[in-house]
Order: C-alpha cells, then structure tokens, then sequence
C-alpha cells in the first residue's frame, strides 16, 4: 500500500512540475522587450544600443522627438519636430509624415571604413517627401516612455562620371515600432 501511495505521489509531483514547466515558458514566449526594432530590406533587425529624448526650445517654441538605435554595423534614426509647441514633458498622438518642411527627418545608416582607416556610420539614400512616416500612440510622462510606429523608404542615386544615372539603391525600413521606449525630457 505505501508503494503504490509514495508511486502516486511521485506521478503527481512529476506532472505538477512538468505543467509549471510549460506555463512558465509560454508566459515568457508573449512577452517583449524589444523597445525599438523594424524590419530591415526584409530582415528582422532589434538594436542593442536605444536612445530617445523630447527636446523643448524655447527660442523656437519647438518640441522635438528623437530616438537612435544602433546594432549590427546599422543605425536608424527618427526626429519628429512640432513648431509652436508648449514647454511640456508630452509630445502629441498623430501620424507625422515626411515632407518638405524637415520636420520629420528618418535615417538609415551602415558603417563603413572611411578615409583614414577608420569606421563610421554613414547615411544611406534619402528619405524624400511621402516615402515615410513616424506615428506616435502613446506616451506616460510619468513613467517618461513613448510608443508608436514607424516605416520610411531611402533612396540613393548614384551617378556615372558623365552626371548619367548608373543604378538606384532602394532601402526599406518597414514595421518598425518602438514600445516603452524609455526618453529624457530636457528644455533649452
């Protein structure tokens, strides 16, 4: 009787500890903690290096939004700048799009040897007017982060010596998001 008793309380613990197991990595699975990443000419891309601030100048009246994130010899770079704006930790919910006015200016970057032998991350294409666009969803000025969304396509013409068109590079930055991205406020 003790056999079949101390039998069965080893099936039950075994399973008790088998279902915790499972439980535990598919909570884990569902959760992210990537603050900001997109998808790069159709290649997942999640930096390890992220920084973000809203900047208010107060000579301008302007309130700017950047963040930079830095992985796998690229960079991309996002800076969402609202004229008139109040001296607040805030910045406005909307779709920000890239047009004539600067405003909205979105980089992609490689890094690359450059003269002298050393390496530094250069710009790659232009982003011009209606090839991109940054959305701003949230932000909790208490817990100072900021969530939205983000895509934008550079291009780059390169030229023969003869001023002729010789080929077009497209980059494509798509799905890109950036998720309680924690930011400094600072006022100028």
């Amino acid at each position: 009787m003790k056999k079949t008793q101390l039998i069965m309380l080893l099936l039950l613990s075994a399973i008790c500890i088998q279902s915790c197991k499972k439980d535990a990595s598919t909570s884990a699975s569902t959760v992210s903690d990537k603050i900001l990443s997109a998808n790069i000419n159709g290649t997942a891309w999640n930096p390890d290096t992220v920084s973000a601030k809203i900047t208010y100048n107060a000579a301008a009246k302007t309130k700017a939004f950047t963040i930079v994130g830095t992985a796998d010899q690229q960079r991309i770079s996002i800076s969402v700048t609202v004229p008139n704006s109040a001296n607040t930790q805030d910045f406005g919910l909307a779709t920000y799009k890239v047009d004539a006015t600067n405003n909205v200016v979105l980089n992609y970057y490689t890094q690359q040897l450059i003269t002298g032998g050393t390496y530094d991350f250069v710009q790659v294409g232009v982003v011009e007017p209606g090839s991109g666009s940054v959305t701003v969803t949230a932000i909790d000025t208490t817990k100072k982060v900021i969530t939205g969304t983000y895509s934008f396509t550079a291009k780059k013409v390169n030229y023969d010596t003869d001023g002729n068109i010789e080929s077009i590079e497209i980059q494509q930055i798509l799905l890109g998001t950036f998720t309680n991205s924690p930011y400094t406020f600072e006022s100028n």
